[in-house]
């Protein structure tokens, strides 16, 4: 894949452009086997693909510049709007909408944020596609002096979006750097985006997190699910479930007692919705941290543990929690196998039985690695 927005140094983000693909993916195949120092025991699968370009499914776009000229990308530190409207890694979807918020931002005076004058009030707008061309946009403003602007401009974005479901205000009122706030304001009817996988359909609402990478997210949940269909495990944990991919597929491949835990209440009503489409009852989803739900069991241990942390990993409560625990099986989930190769080390009981890398962000040296964990001795 070339990239002109790359060459001409406008955006570097992309660090292994211009990198065969091939190249980029045995690298990341080799990155995971150092780390996790796999032998001749381990089940080390061959890495998943993905396509190279137009694999985004969501668009964190950055406003800057005016009403009249606005650029639609990332900022610079001292705050000037680059325009990456035509970034390749977009779902076509995505690509196609960019002209229309082009128009949008003029048509309704959508004047962007200022950062160095702290003046202004569209700063983001945040594009989520689903693989059959449905699409929600979340627009985060300063305020909500352009909300009425917004509202009033909904019927025209749907004719010309052709599968816009879902449209909301996001506040960030404060001058921090951060993509949104925690205020939602809900525009449509419709409330959620649905997500369709392969053996289900997702529904995401608008602050609920799901991977980048349609494909390679479906490629990942099979992944677990196999697994788990293996052991055929009485009880399972879904830890840092999201809105229940790991869980959702375990209870259709298991008559496992099913919990999901996740700090968003958000993820967890979507979670939710979708147990309630697939007439699924052995599920049951807690909106709280994961670290302290685990911490408040002793003794009712699930017999397989899936966990699927942000970047930092599970940390050292979960791990020795995990450690001291009667559990049989980990199904560990990374995207940072760093912080997984540290989690790794304060499990000394468990070894490594089976691992694949799943390419989610080509074009950048960063991908998800999934590991089968099994207890080799019983806890101390």
């Amino acid at each position: 894949m070339q990239c002109s927005y790359f060459d001409a140094h406008l955006c570097r983000s992309c660090s292994a452009m211009g990198v065969p693909y091939a190249q980029q993916l045995q690298a990341k195949d080799e990155d995971a086997r150092a780390l996790l120092q796999p032998d001749d025991s381990v089940n080390w699968l061959a890495p998943q693909s993905s396509e190279e370009s137009k694999f985004r499914n969501k668009a964190k776009i950055v406003i800057a510049g005016s009403a009249q000229n606005p650029t639609l990308g990332i900022v610079t530190r001292d705050g000037q709007g680059i325009d990456l409207s035509g970034c390749g890694l977009y779902d076509p979807t995505i690509s196609a909408m960019m002209p229309v918020l082009r128009d949008l931002i003029t048509r309704a005076k959508l004047t962007p944020y200022n950062i160095a004058t702290r003046k202004g009030e569209l700063k983001n707008i945040l594009v989520t596609v689903s693989s059959s061309g449905e699409s929600m946009i979340r627009f985060v403003i300063r305020s909500k002096k352009l909300l009425v602007a917004i509202r009033a401009e909904i019927p025209w974005l749907q004719q010309e979006i052709t599968g816009l479901k879902v449209v909301t205000v996001n506040l960030l009122r404060d001058p921090v750097a951060l993509v949104e706030g925690t205020e939602e304001i809900i525009l449509t009817e419709q409330q959620t985006l649905p997500m369709q996988l392969d053996q289900l359909t997702l529904h995401l609402r608008p602050q609920s997190f799901f991977q980048t990478n349609t494909a390679i997210a479906n490629a990942l949940y099979r992944q677990g699910q196999e697994w788990i269909e293996e052991v055929q495990p009485a009880s399972v944990w879904d830890l840092y479930c999201g809105v229940g991919g790991f869980g959702l597929h375990a209870a259709l491949a298991s008559t496992a007692q099913v919990t999901g835990v996740e700090l968003s209440a958000e993820a967890i009503e979507s979670g939710r919705r979708t147990a309630q489409d697939l007439g699924i009852r052995t599920i049951n989803f807690h909106a709280e941290d994961a670290t302290a739900f685990a911490l408040s069991t002793r003794d009712d241990y699930p017999d397989v543990l899936v966990v699927n942390p942000p970047r930092r990993g599970i940390g050292k409560e979960l791990t020795d929690w995990i450690e001291n625990s009667s559990i049989k099986t980990v199904i560990y989930s990374s995207c940072n196998a760093r912080s997984l190769a540290r989690d790794m080390e304060r499990m000394p009981s468990y070894c490594l039985r089976a691992a694949r890398v799943l390419d989610m962000f080509p074009q950048t040296s960063h991908y998800e690695v999934i590991t089968l964990l099994q207890r080799d001795v019983e806890p101390r």
